[in-house]
């Protein structure tokens, strides 16, 4: 069938592999000037080694057969791939939701995904294909939702707009969005109470259906409801931007007193009625043993059960539940999850990590396990361990989130494991590039083009920051009263007006600074709060 065959986009830029590679010759030194000065600029930065490494390497995966770019310009990915084919298809929502490094390098391309998700494979009930189709005619084809990738989606159309500022990007896709998040309200739907809390089938990462509220699909709604929130308001959709600050109201004080147990959030099994789901929402299929259910959670101890916090972090969306709760929750997954070495670990599926290796388990259950947990409970995945270490980060447990990420990069050190392929499903796996966090975390960056902020935190020191048009370095120098800050601009350009050190101080300037590639501008801020 020709007319479904794909086209690669470098065949838009060469007309064979002979001019790509003239007129590639003729730029080599250019392009090599560029990459030496990106990657000398973040080395030369004072992040630790392991999280330098972390972040940096996995990057790699934009380059390998992960990702391709077709000649209508959308960029896609698998999941990872296998020696000879890719590993599930589809830019998987619930996967690529972990990874941060595409929207911070690359903003365009992490833009083109978001178009794909919400003007293609958005029906119009709003059930957003969780692996998109091609040709884009087939872009809903796979016709089934996942929880987590929805929620998650919504919440990165939020960050993308902010880092672009690209007003005409949000209202394009707006519709998408509402549609999307106002799918979990319908009937047999995620929330069709409209609670704010997620009871329904939730298909999501761990390839299964969870029944019932379960931190990790609930703090994705929450930050997607947030999320929504803002935009709907800055569109001066009024009405939208109340009900899902309504819904997030309710949910996350219905989440810290009914799944918080005092240690770590859990998750409630609940059995809808046979058939009472909303269509699309059934992957794996429905659960057999109606007293103990297959493929569930339960009262486990889930190593990435605040990925939605972490999202929410990145976003600058603040906390989505009680900040008390998120930190004992950490404490718990460090607690329970953590493994010094894996000799005594029974692990009935793949092996990631083995022997003496240290490692965050997948969960644990220290209040009993239900009989046939959800598959992976036994593995060890880094994309999942980045996900409770860069939370760790942000909540100021910074030799434990260390730790974590110095665990991961001791297995991949270029003898026991290649240092470029954090493997999953497949080889150079997507959701590995969520150790990007970690730079995002440890300098307090974050950045919103739409309100021309720039916040950092105030720790001394020079950090590589990146908003996905434009990097650079700052500078930090702390004295008493006062933060000393450089900001320079390596390539790309960056606008703004008001600077943020974080639980520091604030500078309101009189107008707006523009600093591009080459550039550099100093500030003093005094502390205020």
């Amino acid at each position: 069938d020709t007319a479904s065959m794909l086209q690669n986009h470098y065949t838009t830029r060469y007309e064979d592999a002979w001019d790509g590679a003239e007129r590639v010759i003729q730029d080599l030194k250019a392009l090599e000037t560029r990459t030496l000065s990106f990657v000398n600029a973040f080395c030369s930065s004072d992040y630790p080694p392991e999280v330098k490494e972390a972040a940096l390497f996995n990057t790699s995966t934009l380059r390998t057969q992960t990702c391709f770019r077709t000649d209508d310009g959308n960029f896609y990915g698998w999941e990872g791939c296998h020696n000879n084919r890719g590993c599930c298809p589809g830019s998987c929502t619930h996967v690529w939701n972990y990874e941060q490094a595409t929207a911070f390098l690359y903003g365009g391309l992490a833009r083109k995904m978001r178009y794909v998700e919400f003007a293609h494979a958005t029906d119009p009930k709003g059930l957003m294909s969780f692996r998109v189709g091609l040709p884009l005619e087939r872009a809903r084809q796979w016709g089934s939702a996942a929880a987590d990738g929805q929620m998650g989606c919504v919440m990165k159309i939020y960050r993308d707009w902010q880092l672009s500022g690209d007003d005409q990007f949000l209202r394009t896709l707006w519709p998408g969005v509402k549609r999307a998040l106002a799918f979990c309200w319908i009937k047999g739907g995620w929330d069709a109470n409209k609670d704010g809390v997620m009871e329904g089938i939730q298909h999501n990462t761990m390839d299964v259906e969870y029944y019932g509220p379960n931190p990790q699909m609930e703090f994705w709604y929450l930050g997607a409801l947030k999320a929504a929130e803002k935009m709907a308001a800055y569109l001066d959709e009024t009405d939208f931007a109340t009900t899902c600050n309504s819904l997030f109201e309710q949910g996350s004080k219905w989440t810290d007193e009914h799944l918080f147990n005092g240690e770590y959030y859990m998750h409630k099994i609940e059995l809808p009625d046979t058939g009472s789901g909303a269509e699309g929402l059934i992957t794996g299929g429905y659960i057999k043993n109606k007293q103990d259910p297959e493929y569930q959670l339960g009262e486990g101890c889930l190593v990435d059960q605040l990925v939605g916090q972490f999202m929410a972090h990145v976003c600058g969306l603040g906390y989505l539940a009680d900040p008390g709760n998120i930190q004992t929750t950490l404490r718990s997954i460090l607690k329970y999850n953590y493994r010094e070495s894996l000799n005594d670990h029974f692990n009935c599926m793949r092996s990631f990590a083995l022997g003496e290796e240290s490692a965050l388990l997948m969960a644990s259950f220290p209040y009993g396990r239900p009989e046939i947990p959800f598959p992976y409970f036994s593995e060890v995945m880094t994309g999942f361990e980045y996900a409770a270490a860069v939370g760790m980060l942000y909540e100021n447990q910074t030799a434990e989130g260390l730790q974590c990420i110095k665990n991961i990069r001791d297995r991949y050190d270029g003898r026991k494991r290649s240092p470029f392929n954090e493997a999953e499903c497949g080889s150079h796996y997507a959701r590995a590039m969520a150790s990007w966090g970690a730079i995002l975390a440890l300098s307090g960056f974050h950045y919103s083009a739409v309100d021309e902020t720039l916040s950092f935190n105030s720790h001394p020191g020079s950090y590589f920051w990146s908003d996905g048009n434009a990097f650079g370095l700052i500078s930090i120098e702390r004295s008493k009263g006062s933060v000393s800050m450089n900001i320079s601009v390596i390539e790309g350009g960056i606008k703004f007006r008001k600077i943020i050190i974080k639980e520091f101080g604030e500078l309101l300037l009189a107008e707006p600074v523009e600093i591009t590639g080459g550039g550099s501008a100093g500030f003093d801020i005094e502390q205020n709060t």
